[in-house]
């Protein structure tokens, strides 16, 4: 069983300038962080260092960037950094800022790339979170609109259409890899002079010249910037669709084809495509008695699953146990008080655990699981004929065909037992 894991820096690295539409001086760290955190950017120049995760749910604005926030603190200008952490596999990273904008550098992503390759990789022992999009939808947001269709990868396919000599009608189509550090990520911003005053009279690009920005004139380029390529803004406009998708959260597995996109777009597809993964993973059908017979060995009496009521893809499970007085070891355990043996209910926990394991693995008739290790057990309350026995397991780590879970048991809210597992899957 081959999983993919997730990956932070490998050591923390730093980067200075001036925010492309605050104007600002800023100073930039990047640190490691543990699996399952995310991006999160942090305030550190303001009280309580407040910090705010690289979720869609949290973008505050869209005017000539991506803004996102918490209460009165705010980031803007995220989707550079988060295309090239995109770039690097970087899933869980902290981005400390002392300002309110990421350095521009020259107004494309080379800043970020440049020093997420000093920091370097570093894997950690957790499954990677995918979005995967199993079945085409479309998003219209103003002029923007997209398609989006499964794929075995990620893909961007964008298109832009602008009335000057230099652009016209530009596509341009990148897979997700290696190649996009030079691809996309070193495209610059670009913007129009005569739309400069405007901007800036919102408060926009303060911090913008013709040393971060192509700033295009009527039939050129403003001091004659020569272009890094012919199709340069159809490349920052993918970068732009690529940091912004990064805000899903997860890693995207499907092709999207943008036209026209912008960033008020961008995130209205980073929500749908997050709505759509809500749905289906309520509307994934629970597992009844014969199909969890089919994923694990265990009969009667040994089979403790009676069914399966939540599943998240190489995340979590959540199965029940119905214990009745017909169990066979009550006849034992104890004549005229029965209570469910402590072992027995660990057990439970362990087949819950395994289904979720199993479900993952191809050629499920070859292979079988068995239990290795239990650490930090614990039983909490008496479980008794009549209860329903609640049990959530959770993936913690994965290593090849080794894998770590950590379970708990409830019975009408009340924690029943814990219990850290460790299980690998072999040839039958």
């Amino acid at each position: 069983m081959t999983t993919l894991r997730q990956n932070t820096i490998a050591g923390a690295g730093e980067a200075e300038g001036v925010g492309l539409h605050t104007g600002e001086p800023v100073r930039m760290r990047v640190l490691p962080a543990p699996v399952n955190t995310g991006i999160v950017f942090r305030r550190t120049d303001l009280e309580g260092s407040p910090s705010i995760p690289a979720h869609v749910s949290h973008v505050v604005g869209t005017d000539l960037g991506t803004t996102i926030g918490i209460g009165e603190a705010r980031v803007h200008t995220v989707e550079h950094f988060l295309a090239a952490a995109v770039t690097y596999g970087i899933d869980n990273a902290i981005v400390e800022l002392d300002a309110a904008e990421p350095p521009a550098g020259d107004g494309s992503a080379r800043i970020f790339d440049e020093l997420l390759a000093r920091c370097g990789v570093e894997e950690q022992d957790a499954p990677v979170k995918f979005l995967t999009v199993d079945a085409p939808f479309s998003v219209k947001k103003g002029v923007a609109e997209y398609v989006v269709a499964p794929a075995d990868s990620f893909r961007v396919s964008t298109s832009i259409e602008f009335d000057h000599p230099l652009i016209g009608r530009q596509f341009g189509s990148f897979q997700l890899g290696h190649s996009l550090r030079e691809e996309v990520l070193a495209a610059r911003t670009f913007g129009f002079l005569r739309d400069v005053e405007a901007m800036r009279g919102r408060g926009r690009a303060q911090g913008g010249s013709a040393d971060n920005a192509v700033v295009l004139t009527d039939d050129g380029t403003l001091e004659g910037t020569e272009l890094r390529f012919p199709d340069e803004f159809v490349r920052h406009k993918t970068l732009d669709v690529i940091g912004d998708l990064a805000l899903v959260g997860a890693r995207i597995q499907g092709h999207v084809v943008a036209e026209k996109p912008g960033h008020a777009g961008n995130v209205a597809l980073a929500q749908q495509l997050i709505a759509r993964a809500a749905k289906k993973a309520l509307a994934r059908p629970t597992l009844n008695i014969e199909q969890i017979m089919h994923y694990l060995p265990h009969r009667y009496p040994f089979l403790l699953v009676d069914r399966v009521v939540e599943f998240e893809e190489r995340k979590r499970i959540v199965g029940l146990k119905n214990v009745t007085i017909n169990e066979p070891f009550f006849q034992g355990h104890f004549p005229g008080r029965p209570v469910m043996p402590g072992v027995m209910i660990i057990e439970a926990m362990a087949q819950v655990g395994g289904l979720l394991v199993l479900e993952n693995v191809e050629n499920l008739e070859d292979k079988v699981i068995y239990f290795m290790a239990l650490d930090n057990v614990r039983w909490r309350r008496p479980v008794t004929p009549g209860d329903q026995i609640r049990f959530e397991v959770e993936l913690t780590q994965v290593r090849g065909s080794t894998v770590k879970m950590r379970g708990v048991g409830t019975v009408d809210g009340q924690l029943a037992a814990e219990a850290e597992m460790m299980a690998r899957v072999v040839d039958r």
